[in-house]
């Protein structure tokens, strides 16, 4: 029986031309799973076949895991301390084993035994397909429809085949059987049963490729694409940078009478492209990246990582953009929130803000209005900046004296201390549940607790609008927080 085996499997090598080894692997695969099915749990077998006698042992085997994690499945795990009473330099990752009795090779079925072996084969081959392919280093994945799979497309390059997902393909276009398809390679996914490779033509990945494939200069290093956004099938922008100051980025990425961003173009079924100049300015890169609206000022805040860009009357219905398109690519392709306003909308915006300052100012340090509007004059915005910036900067406002800028520090700063203070104490009015849970620090305990939300079921019980306008956060991550705030529920 093992010369038979070992004739099996050097007939199956040759005539699958794979590793022998490959097909010792799918014998003992097969050995090992006849084998399990004389145990009643969910243990870990391990056949090892002499690959020259032909000759086998089954051994059983426990995956040493820490004391601290516990058993997760018993029948095939066992504790450090545990292993270590048997092997005393034994680690966790570990296994233990010990021989038990093997199954005879005629027990397994001559039938269940090929399939294994062969699933085992065809495996190894689409492994080695896969890797042969992705050795290659190629982003761009060029194939044939072969066929439709619940609505995505199974693209085959060669022998390779790769997933396009109906939401990765480009809205509208109408791709078939025999079309010639190109895609950039998503993702990677060894454990996939079907094809491996998850192509997408819709990613902003996509189009950069495309360029790279269109433009050498970007090859070559000369230029580079730092940014890219997408409204698929309608709608793009990439922002470019010049690494030589001979040669002009746009210029270069649009080609002699538009050839280059044409091809791009023709590719994406008529996707129009701006192509932005990229600045480490965020300012000029956001202005730039609005065209073709002509910007009137902008005002940033680095704080919430935003900007109020304001646009004249004629300038703002093309700087939003159809249903918003221009400043949404924008925004993504800048990675800044951008809101669009006029001067009008600008000026209130300022007039509120002025507002709000000189009465924060004239409530909490007790000055007038006279004092308040000296500190909004210089920039001042926040107590925190009143208490906290350098004294030289301040003593340099020529309004006030020394004894002045001390008094307004000192005030200040015994504000901020009270208001902490105050704060701390409204977060011990909150549940521990609560304030355990993920995602949540102190400054947004506080404003749940301003909220009338003290418990882990309060917060569940919230809608997201209510959780966003209490907390200013945005929509996806209060819908976490309500799901995650929510899990008890379901796992009690």
């Amino acid at each position: 029986m093992n010369r038979e085996l070992l004739m099996l499997v050097d007939a199956i090598s040759r005539e699958k031309s794979v590793d022998r080894d490959v097909v010792f692997g799918a014998v003992e695969a097969a050995l090992a799973s006849a084998t399990k099915k004389l145990y009643s749990g969910e243990v870990d077998l391990r056949v090892s076949v002499d690959r020259e006698t032909g000759e086998y042992e089954t051994f059983r085997r426990w995956h040493v895991v820490p004391d601290e994690a516990g058993l997760q499945l018993p029948d095939a795990e066992i504790l450090l301390f545990e292993a270590r009473e048997q092997i005393s330099d034994i680690e966790v990752d570990d296994y233990i084993e010990e021989p038990v009795e093997s199954v005879p090779i005629g027990r397994i079925g001559a039938q269940a035994a090929k399939q294994v072996i062969l699933q085992k084969i065809r495996d190894a081959e689409r492994e080695q397909l896969l890797t042969d392919f992705l050795s290659r280093g190629e982003k761009i994945f060029v194939g044939t429809v072969k066929r439709m799979d619940k609505g995505d497309l199974i693209i085959e390059s060669g022998r390779v085949e790769g997933r396009l997902k109906r939401n990765e393909m480009i809205p509208k276009e109408n791709l078939r059987t025999g079309d010639r398809v190109r895609a950039v390679i998503a993702e990677v996914d060894p454990t996939a049963r079907g094809p491996q490779i998850m192509l997408s033509r819709s990613a902003p990945a996509f189009m950069v490729e495309l360029f790279r494939q269109e433009v050498p200069e970007i090859e070559q290093g000369l230029l580079e694409i730092k940014s890219c956004a997408r409204d698929s099938g309608s709608r793009a922008k990439i922002a470019v940078l010049s690494h030589d100051k001979r040669v002009d980025p746009i210029g270069t990425c649009v080609g002699v009478r538009g050839s280059r961003v044409n091809a791009v173009t023709n590719e994406l079924a008529g996707e129009r492209v701006d192509i932005v100049l990229w600045s480490e300015d965020p300012a000029q890169f956001v202005i730039g990246a609005l065209a073709p609206a002509n910007v009137v000022s902008i005002v940033v805040d680095e704080e919430r990582h935003a900007m109020d860009v304001v646009v004249d009357e004629e300038n703002l219905a093309i700087a939003i953009g159809r249903g918003g398109q221009n400043v949404r690519l924008a925004s993504e392709l800048t990675g800044w929130r951008i809101n669009i306003m006029t001067a009008e909308e600008s000026q209130a915006k300022q007039a509120e803000e002025t507002h709000t300052s000189r009465a924060l100012f004239m409530d909490k340090l007790d000055v007038d209005q006279e004092v308040a509007d000296i500190l909004i004059e210089e920039g001042f915005t926040s107590l925190e900046e009143v208490a906290y910036v350098p004294l030289q900067e301040m003593l340099e406002i020529e309004a006030f004296d020394e004894d002045t800028v001390n008094e307004l520090r000192t005030r200040a700063k015994d504000v901020l201390l009270t208001m902490e203070i105050a704060k701390e104490e409204k977060v011990e009015e909150v549940s521990q549940d609560l304030r355990d849970l993920e995602g949540l620090d102190g400054e947004l305990i506080a404003k749940l607790a301003d909220g009338g939300i003290h418990t882990r079921d309060d917060l569940a019980d919230l809608a997201v609008d209510e959780l966003t306008e209490m907390t200013g956060m945005d929509e996806a991550r209060a819908k976490a927080l309500i799901m995650k705030a929510r899990e008890h529920w379901f796992t009690a």
